[in-house]
């Protein structure tokens, strides 16, 4: 798990200045530039290692469930790893369940209502695909933590009303 987290620490140092950057909001196009600006992974030059330490974060949280509780832990104490290390998306099973994975181990940060938009974004690229997303919801819920954290439910239970609402 250490070298993990180290991995991770040393990626949150290198994108903590591009995330933690200030957006001059009166500047009349801000959101334009916003859009138009390069993921801060490619801004950095770490997109492969992020995506690296992300896959095997991943895969260690679906199999390892003694190592949950701390990589639910690395998303909670390394924000700009967080916010910038994604792993390609697709509208396959498979697809659907690492980006359901990536979810379940955030464990709603840095913001519930954010990560439910998001969860129902995936849900709905997966049902568009024609993907029966319930079953995932099913496994991945099972696997995720069962804490409330911020009054809203837990990821279990966010993950298993989703799977109702299909």
């Amino acid at each position: 798990m250490s070298a993990i987290e180290e991995d991770v620490a040393t990626l949150d140092v290198v994108l903590a200045p591009i995330v933690t950057e200030p957006i001059d909001i009166t500047d009349p196009d801000w959101v334009a530039r916003m859009r138009a600006a390069p993921d801060p992974v490619d801004r950095a030059g770490v997109r492969a290692e992020a995506e690296a330490v992300l896959a095997e974060i991943v895969d260690r949280y679906a199999e390892d469930e003694a190592a949950r509780p701390a990589l639910r832990a690395l998303f909670e104490r390394y924000g700009a790893f967080r916010s910038s290390a994604h792993l390609p998306s697709a509208a396959t099973p498979d697809g659907i369940r690492v980006q359901l994975l990536h979810l379940s181990v955030r464990d709603q940060q840095p913001d519930t209502r954010d990560e439910i938009l998001t969860l129902r974004a995936i849900c709905a690229q997966a049902r568009e695909a024609g993907v029966d997303v319930d079953p995932i919801l099913r496994e991945v819920a099972a696997i995720s933590s069962d804490v409330d954290r911020y009054g809203m439910g837990s990821t279990r239970a966010i993950l298993l009303r989703e799977a109702g609402r299909g």
